[in-house]
């Protein structure tokens, strides 16, 4: 099993549009023509940039007409030896459809590598997949094997430490920035399960001593845990055209299939109820210690019943229980109401509209996450407090052999990774509403 190490340029999740379309165009070997959906295209694309919601929404469509188209050819040749005319026009007008979109795509794109702030090269999952001698021997038996090939996940943020909201590049909007695991302390491993010690009571007895006194004698109890690795992955069929393109099947499996994994990863690491396969994630119950306020308790201390002063009294009592925040998770709906937040003369309290603003609280930065429940949060020391312990990167598995695929020309994608989360001091980590009531 090779495994890699790779730099995932913000471009690279881009290029995906183009993996999906480019090459499906010749389902099941039929002969299809460029041109002949141009309108399909412009539609999708306006001024050289590209619609993100439009285009996974096409790419959704796609993969429901191949399911549909495969289970009809499937049907025919049971039913009458040969794939009927029908099915036949369908799948030339559907090949049809995404060879314009992976030409118009492919312009695209060539023009952006052309930017003087564009990577040198691509080093995204998919690119480095296409380069694996495993994926060149499935190439060169034309898919008559089934292969896995494991792609260390190693994220990364675009612009080092400014947690930005958007994915630059060309396409925007429909794409989650992963930046949790950026922040935390990730372990390789090869173990099935993790068993760790966790730190309950610490009783600190220390005093000032006496010449020739009996020194006082503190205490810790722990309590064991066991935590089993969870798997994360999904399944897609392409065609056999798709699965020997390069630039297509590399841009898929960053798009599609890299990003479908990650993206469920992440919801996981904060939500994840830790019923067996879930990982049992921060905001799990046994893994923080609720902020515990209320409005008339905040109201009490002279502050006010808003998401800064609740926020900022929570950060304050991490530090002063000696466990120093250095994060703060709150939902991107949440992100964009303190950003939007204006005081009593109606200035904007984090910056003005046009003002880059790098998403930041008390000095802390902020990972705004939809994994997050609107109207919650989460604070603590997150690199000393957890371990995220990574099992195994996305692996990528292609086989022609799944089902009905041989016989219909598709080949299945499935990509997964494993891994899983401990909290060790959940002691240190503050959990709760924004709004108390």
């Amino acid at each position: 099993m090779k495994r890699f190490i790779p730099h995932i340029p913000a471009r690279g999740w881009a290029l995906l549009a183009l993996a999906l379309v480019a090459g499906i165009a010749q389902a099941l070997g039929f002969d299809v023509h460029p041109g002949a959906a141009a309108g399909v295209a412009g539609a999708l694309l306006v001024s050289g940039e590209i619609d993100g919601a439009a285009i996974m929404k096409a790419l959704d469509n796609v993969e429901r007409n191949i399911d549909t188209m495969s289970k009809k050819a499937t049907e025919d040749i049971a039913n009458m030896g040969k794939i009927s005319a029908d099915t036949k026009t369908a799948i030339e007008t559907l090949g049809t459809e995404q060879r314009t979109l992976a030409d118009r795509l492919l312009q695209i794109e060539q023009k952006g590598a052309q930017q003087a702030d564009a990577p040198p090269a691509d080093e995204s999952l998919g690119a480095q997949f296409i380069k694996s001698s495993r994926f060149e021997d499935f190439r060169k038996q034309d898919g008559r094997i089934k292969i896995r090939v494991e792609l260390k996940n190693t994220v990364s943020n675009a612009v080092a430490n400014t947690f930005s909201e958007r994915r630059p590049g060309l396409v925007q909007g429909a794409f989650r920035v992963f930046t949790l695991e950026d922040l935390m302390t990730s372990i390789p491993t090869e173990a099935p399960s993790i068993e760790w010690t966790r730190e309950s009571v610490f009783t600190n007895a220390a005093a000032e001593v006496a010449e020739g006194a009996t020194r006082a004698q503190s205490s810790i109890t722990f309590t064991p845990g066991v935590m089993a690795m969870s798997t994360v992955g999904h399944i897609i069929k392409i065609t056999s055209q798709l699965s020997k393109d390069n630039a297509a099947m590399a841009a898929y499996i960053n798009l599609r299939m890299e990003y479908g994994v990650n993206l469920k990863f992440e919801n996981q690491l904060i939500i994840g109820n830790g019923t067996s396969p879930n990982i049992k994630g921060l905001a799990h119950v046994d893994n923080y210690v609720p902020h515990g306020y209320t409005a008339a308790s905040l109201a009490a201390l002279g502050l006010r019943n808003n998401m800064f002063d609740v926020i900022g009294k929570t950060i304050g009592d991490c530090a002063a229980a000696d466990s120093p925040a250095d994060v703060i998770i709150v939902n991107t709906v949440d992100w964009w109401t303190l950003r939007l937040a204006k005081n009593d003369t109606g200035e904007y309290i984090l910056g003005k509209p046009g003002d880059n603003v790098i998403p930041m609280l008390f000095g802390l930065p902020v990972v705004a996450s939809n994994a997050m429940p609107v109207g919650k949060f989460w604070t603590g020391p997150l690199r000393i407090a957890a371990t995220l312990w990574r099992r195994e990167g996305v692996a990528i598995d292609l086989s022609d052999s799944d089902g009905d695929n041989f016989q219909n020309g598709l080949v299945t994608v499935r990509a997964e990774r494993r891994g899983a989360l401990t909290v060790e001091k959940p002691y240190a980590c503050r959990y709760g509403d924004l709004k108390p009531a």
